[in-house]
């Protein structure tokens, strides 16, 4: 049986991604840090008769982070896909625009994105080049490919891990293990920066299951309303 590892798993996009996976016959480990939500997707994909379980963590802290992914591991027989895409509150992080941005402002999204991406690889990565197969995909917004000045601090951060996912995939070509990024060129669900429309996440889950499956050789993919996943420019 194989599993996925959705880390950041939100009731949105990471619920859609659990349900793309699960679909083919997946295990799911869910984790983030607010178990009643966890176990409200487990739950929801219980339901579906998808296999899944929660693993509380925070990924700001980082050994956490790692114990979560050894007990889901030991759980599911090993990863075979991790997903990181933490979801970030605008209760929690401060927007800055490029000339306010302190030094500050950057810290707390380069721990939430990047920081918890490298805990995160570092805990199942050793396991999936010993068996020569497995995936690790990681999410950001646009702004990490195209910046966006209202959320200069965040992306920031978010080309940081983009900058480190795509040279992953090229340190890991030959391995049978991929590495991709996935830049989301959408709000998801609903519009949260004005003049950035919203998808479902329905229409993007499926550029996850893309690059597990039919698209290994791709270092990213860039999510658009079209539907579409196009390679980078």
């Amino acid at each position: 049986m194989s599993s996925i590892a959705i880390v950041g798993a939100g009731p949105q996009l990471g619920l859609a991604i659990a349900r793309t996976f699960g679909a083919h016959g997946y295990d799911v480990a869910l984790i983030s840090r607010d178990p009643g939500k966890l176990d409200a997707l487990v739950g929801k994909l219980a339901a579906e008769d998808i296999g899944a379980a929660a693993f509380p963590a925070d990924v700001l802290e980082r050994a956490g982070l790692t114990r979560a992914l050894d007990a889901a591991s030991a759980r599911f027989g090993g990863i075979d896909v991790l997903e990181y895409s933490p979801v970030g509150s605008f209760g929690v992080t401060t927007l800055t625009a490029p000339a306010g941005t302190e030094p500050s402002h950057v810290e707390f999204e380069m721990n939430f994105q990047l920081y918890g991406a490298l805990a995160a690889t570092k805990a199942v990565l050793p396991a999936m080049r010993a068996a020569g197969a497995g995936t690790l995909l990681y999410t950001t917004g646009a702004g990490s490919i195209w910046p966006d000045p209202r959320v200069a601090n965040v992306n920031a951060a978010a080309a940081a891990l983009r900058n480190w996912a795509v040279n992953l995939h090229g340190e890991l070509a030959g391995d049978g293990v991929q590495a991709a990024h996935v830049g989301i060129d959408s709000s998801i669900g609903v519009s949260v920066v004005p003049g950035v429309e919203a998808a479902r996440p329905e229409q993007i889950a499926p550029l996850y299951w893309d690059l597990h499956t039919t698209r290994r050789d791709e270092a990213e993919l860039v999510f658009r309303l079209d539907g579409t996943g196009a390679p980078r420019p």
